[in-house]
């Protein structure tokens, strides 16, 4: 997967900045365990550390093109290209001859023959920084859907991009400042495209590609979501679907190394799970590994509620069996996951808080650790929810058609989960309600329109493309940080653009076609799965239902409220903590946040 970083400066030899990028480099050591590497020119360097899953020994990065002894171009890339082979095979009927088995040395070739027009043919999860020597250009690309970051801060003379903020905050010249804006976007449960945390730093629009020279700096967008007439039939429609998840499968399944499936017993991380083991099976390549998640004491303490309507181990083990997976089940402990050290991982990773899903990032890290020792790489069920109609907020009416983001609609709304906690000073200054109004009247101004559609499918179509551009990111974000942590790289079959692009327009009757939630995608696995898991509600990503995680929780809150040089303690809303007697899974989430934020305001210099 990687981890890139670079630095263009048109006023400075850069052959003597390898120590600067060196040092910008090391800052995701994590996301790059194998190896690391660096290239300057007169006034680029690039940083790579790489992760080594495709052609181990011969992927080596950065990586160039020579002719008659002169670089053409150079690249720091991450991710994967699924469809390299093919490419591979045009470009070499084209007269391209390549050293290597990998799929960066194929994304080189591919802009010397048709130059960013390139991005067009690719099929997979990348970001890449890729410097033509010819016209002394840097050219930043993104994957269409945004699974791998890339974010990039403007300087004086040049500009500096990198995988992780952090990269970048490295540099001896960028100071890490967070204004309004900034915290505005940290607390509105809204990923804003191009906006980053920290001031003057831009996050790369997914689909974008960014070219940069002597001349300035032009964003291009490459893809986007349109609306189109839905012609197929029912039956057409599933059929479609089902192919187009088999030949995704089939794709993501390549790698030199170690490969598993994340399965929780749901819908969708069944479905990957046996996609990808009758795929295996018919290579003779089998069984399929896979991992679950829960957390000691849940048989015990587990109670159903609105996000968590079962436990998973059972249905893990049950599809397990279903398509013999060597399948484990990673049971955390209560001392794992309260040991402040792994906490202190999370913004640590992130660049800042980040506590949505509570405990949900934690565990998330301490399952990827375990199954880093088996596997390298990991395929998971994110995104299906948003592209099949799978969350709350499709099907009831006051989440659907309220007039906010309807994710916030449905309570993953972190300010009122902060009452009692902070300052309400602060929040009442930053007025989180309008800049979630402006974002939200902004995203919908984006939504492709298709002539003649009722206010229904409309509403339905606006609120497919809020999911998937507001809110899945999101999810990508914390899929990526807490699985570069430890070097494990995640693939997201149901993210393939074709597949995204082919559900955004099947209509609202064909995806809730038997009342169902995620019908469709129902239908078109049905046969791989047991019956059990076909007819599963959905329930959300499982946490401890431990009533001792929360009291200590609320016991190191507690600590940093009463210690005056705890970073965190002007922000408290020491008033309110006093007469605070909250509990329950809100309550948790500002807890979480509250210590991550301290934990964030410790490991960096921050200016607010």
């Amino acid at each position: 997967m990687c981890g890139i970083t670079g630095w263009v400066d048109f006023e400075r030899d850069m052959h003597g900045a390898r120590d600067v990028l060196r040092g910008m480099a090391d800052t995701m050591a994590c996301r790059g365990p194998d190896a690391q590497g660096y290239w300057t020119d007169t006034h680029i360097g690039l940083g790579h550390r790489r992760l080594a899953v495709i052609d181990l020994e011969g992927g080596v990065q950065p990586m160039t093109v020579e002719h008659d002894g002169r670089t053409l171009a150079a690249v720091t890339y991450s991710g994967e290209v699924y469809n390299y082979r093919e490419l591979r095979a045009e470009l070499r009927a084209l007269g391209h001859r390549f050293r290597t088995e990998s799929d960066t040395e194929v994304v080189l070739h591919a802009y010397l023959q048709w130059g960013a027009g390139m991005v067009d043919k690719l099929n997979g999860m990348f970001a890449f920084g890729l410097w033509d020597a010819r016209s002394e250009e840097l050219v930043l690309v993104r994957d269409r859907i945004g699974i791998k970051p890339l974010y990039y801060f403007p300087t004086e003379r040049g500009l500096l991009f990198g995988s992780e903020a952090k990269a970048i905050l490295a540099h001896p010249e960028v100071r890490p400042v967070v204004d309004q804006d900034g915290l505005r976007e940290l607390l509105a449960c809204v990923k804003t495209p191009e906006h980053a945390i920290f001031h003057g730093m831009y996050e790369l629009r997914p689909g974008h590609l960014l070219r940069f020279g002597r001349a300035g700096s032009r964003i291009q967008r490459y893809w986007a979501l349109e609306a189109r007439e839905h012609t197929d039939d029912l039956d057409t429609t599933v059929r479609t679907v089902r192919e187009l998840l088999e030949d995704i499968a089939e794709r993501q399944l390549i790698a030199d190394v170690p490969l598993c499936t994340l399965l929780s017993g749901g819908l969708d991380s069944s479905a990957v799970t046996a996609l990808a083991a009758r795929s295996l099976a018919e290579r003779g390549t089998g069984p399929v590994r896979s991992f679950s998640v829960d957390f000691a004491g849940n048989e015990r303490d587990f109670t159903a509620n609105v996000v968590h309507s079962s436990p998973d181990a059972p249905f893990a083990a049950e599809m397990a069996g279903h398509v013999a997976a060597d399948h484990t089940n990673l049971v955390i402990s209560l001392e794992e996951l309260t040991d402040p050290r792994i906490r202190s991982l999370v913004p640590k990773a992130y660049d800042s808080p980040a506590a949505m899903l509570g405990d949900g990032y934690a565990s998330l890290y301490l399952l990827f650790r375990a199954i880093r020792e088996r596997s390298t790489v990991a395929l998971s069920g994110e995104a299906a929810d948003e592209l099949f109609g799978g969350y709350g907020w499709f099907h009831a009416p006051e989440l659907r058609d309220a007039k906010t983001f309807p994710w916030v609609a449905a309570g993953y709304d972190l300010i009122p989960m902060l009452s009692g906690l902070i300052d309400p000073g602060l929040i009442a200054d930053l007025d989180i309600d309008g800049y979630r109004a402006q974002r939200y009247s902004e995203a919908l101004a984006e939504v492709p329109v298709l002539p003649g559609e009722g206010a229904a499918e409309r509403r339905i179509r606006e609120v497919s493309y809020l999911s998937v551009t507001r809110f899945v990111p999101l999810l990508l974000d914390r899929k990526d940080r807490m699985s570069m942590a430890v070097g494990l790289e995640v693939r997201v079959p149901f993210c393939d653009h074709r597949l995204v692009e082919y559900t955004f327009n099947v209509p609202w009757s064909m995806k809730f076609f038997d009342g169902k939630e995620k019908s469709l995608l129902r239908a078109a696995t049905r046969d791989l799965l047991p019956r059990s898991i076909v007819e599963r509600k959905k329930s959300a990503y499982p946490v401890s239902h431990d009533p001792r995680y929360d009291a200590a929780l609320r016991a190191e809150f507690e600590k940093l409220a009463a210690d005056s040089n705890a970073p965190v303690h002007s922000l408290i809303d020491h008033g309110g903590v006093r007469q605070q007697t909250g509990d329950g899974w809100p309550y948790r989430i500002g807890l979480e946040f509250m210590v991550q934020l301290n934990s964030w305001l410790e490991n960096h210099e921050l200016k607010l």
